[in-house]
């Protein structure tokens, strides 16, 4: 267990650092407040075992637990890698619990990109600005402001909770929640379901506001290529080189165009833009109907097919000197099932002289868009913004939802937010300044409220 810690971090202050009129500290909203207190929480994950660690964040986290008479749990993973639990007592405890959860941990932010500073929690324009904001300290607040009005004023939900914070979800979960899963399964005793992270946000399609429920996620895969030649002086004829060769294999997969391929979800997401649309999916292509989502569409298009994207290269050490090994990282997401035969296509694609080694994999998910959690949440949208329909999507990426699912929890992305139609959301996921509107964390927080308080 760690120490305790409840110092906010050296950046922390009560300026609001650049504010508009209007938007000064004392002005803020709980939810504002504690989302900007964790991103001047610097948590960045770098991967593959490196990380500034999540326990001062998670010791801030839990005080305000303790706070409203919560007992929460730190756990370390390893040093510094530090998840939080905690259960609130519902007032029907014969029904299955509830996971409510969010990570602590970001990725990477390099300042020389921003305008702000990516830690320093900057409001301004009436947004929230840092990393984090939407991906997932923005969700993290909301739990916390949520529980602060269902049992704060001694109140209490109608089911059980098991609230969690997690490290590590941004290299695949290994040192918090798969760790949890796997070492300390009674924490979730009783769970069934499960809400998170991106989805439950607004998109705009033919000038109406919708809302996304994820109510799937693509498998993850990331593997490491790995070419080999023979050493040698930089200023020979060399046919055997390594570099040449992960290269060439690197082009091939960064270019290979994966077909389309319609899950049960995706079909039906497709078919419902095209009814709010009023055209016929059978004349408008897949494609055309996610870019008919606006900025939602770099999410919803990656949803179709499988994306194998190169992030990393790694080869040689000397100008002079020809290496015989060279590296790339290739980051996979496939639909759910597909992942052995995306494995297979992928071999074929760069050859058989180059390595394939499997960093990580975790699984793909997909659940059905009905039952009484799908009805509460469509219900509770609808009590906050009536009219607006509730889509289900299967996201892109991931989330901590795949290690619950191995105790058979099934999640979904709710992180409830209404957003001006102009700002490109999914563009903030790991983007450079990225920021949320001040005024959708309080419609967050109101509709999790409702939620917890009523399912």
């Amino acid at each position: 267990m760690p120490s305790t810690s409840n110092a906010l971090p050296a950046n922390s202050s009560a300026d609001s650092r650049g504010s508009a009129p209007g938007e000064t500290a004392d002005q803020l909203d709980l939810t504002a407040e504690i989302a900007r207190d964790l991103i001047r929480f610097d948590t960045t994950n770098y991967g593959e075992g490196r990380s500034n660690g999540e326990t001062d964040a998670a010791e801030y986290v839990a005080e305000k637990l303790r706070a409203l008479g919560l007992t929460p749990e730190l756990f370390d993973s390893e040093p510094g890698r530090t998840s939080v639990v905690a259960r609130v007592a519902g007032r029907d405890r014969s029904r299955s619990a509830l996971v409510v959860h969010g990570h602590l941990d970001v990725v990477p932010a390099d300042p020389a990109n921003w305008s702000v500073d990516p830690f320093a929690g900057v409001i301004k324009d009436g947004l929230l600005w840092g990393r984090g904001a939407v991906d997932m300290k923005n969700m993290d607040a909301m739990i916390l402001a949520s529980l602060q009005d269902v049992i704060g004023t001694g109140g209490a939900p109608e089911r059980d909770l098991v609230i969690a914070f997690f490290a590590d979800e941004e290299a695949g979960g290994v040192l918090g929640s798969h760790f949890l899963v796997e070492e300390h399964p009674h924490l979730f005793e009783g769970a069934t379901e499960a809400i998170s992270e991106v989805g439950g946000y607004s998109i705009t399609l033919g000038g109406k506001r919708a809302y996304l429920l994820q109510t799937g996620e693509k498998a993850l895969i990331w593997i490491k290529l790995v070419a080999r030649g023979e050493a040698g002086h930089g200023s020979r004829i060399h046919p055997n080189n390594a570099t040449t060769r992960l290269a060439e294999a690197v082009a091939k997969l960064g270019r290979h165009e994966w077909p389309i391929r319609l899950t049960d979800t995706t079909e039906q997401l497709l078919g419902e833009i095209a009814r709010i649309l009023d055209v016929d999916p059978q004349q408008v292509g897949p494609d055309e109907l996610a870019l008919a989502t606006g900025t939602a569409s770099g999410f919803i298009q990656a949803s179709l097919r499988t994306t194998t994207n190169p992030t990393g290269l790694t080869a040689g050490y000397k100008h002079n000197v020809i290496p015989d090994r060279a590296e790339a990282l290739i980051d996979i997401r496939s639909l759910p099932g597909e992942e052995d035969l995306v494995l297979a296509q992928i071999q074929q694609i760069v050859g058989d002289d180059i390595e394939i080694v499997t960093m990580h994999r975790d699984i793909g998910l997909e659940t059905e868009f009905s039952g009484p959690l799908i009805e509460a949440v469509v219900e509770t949208l609808g009590r906050h913004d009536p009219g607006a329909p509730v889509l289900p999507y299967l996201l892109s990426a991931g989330t901590d939802n795949k290690a619950l699912s191995t105790l058979g929890i099934k999640g979904y992305g709710f992180a409830p937010l209404r957003l001006p139609a102009d700002l490109d959301f999914p563009a903030m996921f790991h983007g450079v300044d990225e920021r949320v509107p001040l005024d959708a964390l309080v419609f967050g927080r109101q509709v999790l409220t409702d939620l917890l308080t009523s399912y």
